[in-house]
C-alpha cells in the first residue's frame, strides 16, 4: 500500500542551540505520553495479587497480564512506526493517544480473564503506535549534540521513573480503591494531552511507503508463539508437544522474518540499520537489561506483598529507594556525558545495575528489607538512573531521516520484546522451582528468577564491553 505525500511539513523553529521553539512545551508532550505507555507496563505489578484472587489466575497466567501489552506493543512497533512516515507522526501520534486511553478505560472496566488480557492486548496497540512516534517527533524536534542528548536524558528519566512509580501508583490505587482504577487514569491524561499536542508538536513529511505487513505479522506472530512455548513448558515440561511445537512454529516464524527483510522493497527494519557495531550492540544490550528489568518488577513486587505481608501501597513505596536515586543520577546523565563519554556512562550504569542484581537475588523467607531489598535497590536504581539514556541515544544516533521511524520502532522493539521473552523465561525457570503460593514458595521463586536476572544483566556487560566500547573512535561512531 503506497500513497504520496500531498503536504509538506511543518518545521520546527529551531533555536541557535539546536532547540526548538516552545522546547520544553513540546519535550514536556513527548515526555508525559511516553510516561503513560511505560507506566503501564508496571502499573499491574503491585495489583498482581488482587487481580489472581479476583479473577483466579494461575502462576503462569498472570504473567500474560504483562505479556499480552508488551508482545503486542513489541510486535506491531515497526509497523507502528512506519505509520508515522506514512502519514505523518504528529497526526499518528495524536490517533494512537486517542486509541490507548480508550484501550486504557476497557481494561479498567475488565470482568474476566479474557476480557483482561484482550483489553490489555489493545493497549499494546496504541502504545506501539504511540511510543515511536514520539520518540521520532523528538529526534526530528531536537538536532543532535546537547540539545538532543538533554531532550534524551529527560526521556530516558522518564523511562526509568514510569516503570518505578509506575509501581507506587499501582499499589496506591490498589489499597485505596482498586487495582482498577490506574487504568482509568490514563483516559483524563490522554484527553487532556491533546490540545497542546496538536497545536506545538510539528509535523514531518510524510513519504512514499509501503506497509511491510507480512514483515510485522512474522515478527508479532513469531515472537508470541515463542513466549506461548516458553511459558507452557513450566507446566507441560520442555519436551511436551505443547511446549515444542510453538517453539519450533516461532524460531521458524522469526526466521522467515529475516529472508523477508532482506527482500523487501521498504522493509519494516531496514538490516542496514545494525551495520554500525554501537548501535548493534545497543540493541542487543537493551534488550537484555530490560528483560532483567522486567523480571526485578514482577517478582519483587509479589515478594514483598507475600512473603512480608505488606498492602499495595507499602509494596510501591518499598520501590521508592530505586525511584529516588534514579532520578537524582538521571539528571545528571548530560553532564557526565560531557566529561566521561558515552560508553563509560553506559557501562558504569549496567555494572551497577548487575551488582545490585546479584545481590537482590540473595533474598529468601527470612530477609530482611533495608539490607536485603531497599540497599540492592539504590544500586539497580543509581545503574538504571546512568544506563537508560546513552542507551536510548546509541540506538538512534547516525540514523538517516528516510529512516527515523524505523530506527526508533526498532528501539522501543528490542525493548518490548526483550521483556517478554525474558518474563516468559524466567517465569517458566520460578516455577520449576515451586509453584504454590506459600510465602516460602514465593520467597524460593522470587530468589530464582532474579538470579536469572543477574545473569541477563552480566551478559548485558559482556554486550558493551564487546560491541559499544571498542566502537568508540571510529569514523562511524563518532558521535559516541
Amino acid at each position: 500500500m503506497t500513497t504520496a505525500a500531498r503536504r509538506a511539513p511543518v518545521p520546527a523553529v529551531e533555536r541557535p542551540n539546536g532547540a526548538p521553539a516552545h522546547a520544553t512545551l513540546i519535550l514536556a508532550i513527548i515526555c508525559v505520553s511516553y510516561f503513560m505507555v511505560i507506566l503501564d507496563n508496571s502499573i499491574v505489578f503491585t495489583g498482581l495479587p488482587r487481580i489472581r484472587s479476583d479473577m483466579g489466575f494461575s502462576e503462569t497466567g498472570l504473567s500474560w497480564i504483562t505479556d499480552a501489552y508488551v508482545l503486542v506493543f513489541g510486535g506491531l512497533l515497526l509497523l507502528g512506526a512506519r505509520a508515522g512516515d506514512l502519514f505523518g507522526h504528529r497526526r499518528v501520534f495524536l490517533c494512537s493517544l486517542v486509541a490507548f486511553s480508550l484501550a486504557s478505560l476497557l481494561v479498567g472496566a475488565a470482568q474476566t480473564q479474557w476480557w483482561l488480557i484482550g483489553a490489555r492486548a489493545l493497549q499494546g496497540v496504541g502504545a506501539a503506535v504511540l511510543a515511536p512516534s514520539a520518540l521520532s517527533l523528538l529526534t526530528r524536534s531536537f538536532a543532535e549534540g546537547r540539545a538532543r542528548d538533554r531532550a534524551m536524558a529527560a526521556y530516558s528519566a522518564v523511562a526509568g521513573l514510569g516503570a518505578a512509580l509506575g509501581l507506587v501508583v499501582g499499589g496506591l490505587v490498589a489499597d485505596l480503591v482498586s487495582w482498577r482504577a490506574g487504568f482509568f487514569l490514563n483516559v483524563p491524561v490522554g484527553l487532556v494531552l491533546l490540545v497542546p499536542a496538536a497545536r506545538l508538536l510539528p509535523e514531518t513529511e510524510r513519504r512514499r511507503v509501503r506497509f511491510d505487513l507480512a514483515g510485522a505479522l512474522l515478527a508479532t506472530l513469531g515472537s508470541t508463539a515463542l513466549v506461548l512455548g516458553i511459558v507452557d513448558a513450566a507446566d507441560l515440561g520442555w519436551t511436551a508437544p505443547g511446549t515444542l511445537v510453538p517453539l519450533v512454529a516461532g524460531a521458524g516464524m522469526l526466521g522467515a522474518f529475516v529472508r523477508v527483510e532482506r527482500r523487501a522493497a521498504q522493509p519494516i527494519v531496514p538490516l542496514r540499520l545494525f551495520a554500525s557495531r554501537a548501535r548493534s550492540g545497543a540493541y542487543l544490550t537493551r534488550m537484555l537489561y530490560m528483560g532483567a528489568m522486567m523480571g526485578f518488577f514482577f517478582f519483587t513486587a509479589q515478594f514483598v506483598q507475600s512473603v512480608y505481608h505488606w498492602t499495595p501501597l507499602q509494596a510501591g513505596l518499598a520501590f521508592l529507594p530505586m525511584t529516588l536515586v534514579n532520578f537524582v543520577f538521571a539528571v545528571q546523565v548530560p553532564r557526565l556525558l560531557e566529561k566521561a563519554g558515552r560508553p563509560v556512562v553506559l557501562l558504569t550504569g549496567v555494572v551497577l545495575t548487575a551488582a545490585g542484581m546479584a545481590w537482590l537475588s540473595r533474598l529468601g523467607l527470612h530477609t530482611p528489607y533495608l539490607t536485603g531489598v531497599a540497599l540492592p535497590m539504590v544500586l539497580i536504581g543509581a545503574g538504571q538512573g546512568l544506563a537508560l539514556a546513552p542507551l536510548t541515544s546509541s540506538g538512534v544516533d547516525g540514523i538517516a531521516p528516510a529512516d527515523a521511524g524505523a530506527g526508533s520502532g526498532l528501539v522501543n522493539t528490542v525493548h518490548q520484546i526483550g521483556s517478554a521473552l525474558s518474563l516468559s523465561i524466567l517465569t517458566a525457570v520460578a516455577a520449576a522451582v515451586s509453584t504454590g503460593h506459600t510465602a516460602a514458595d514465593i520467597a524460593a521463586r522470587s530468589g530464582t528468577a532474579l538470579t536469572g536476572s543477574a545473569v541477563l544483566l552480566a551478559l548485558a556487560v559482556l554486550s558493551v564491553l564487546i560491541l559499544i566500547v571498542p566502537a568508540r573512535g571510529t569514523r562511524d561512531e563518532r558521535s559516541l
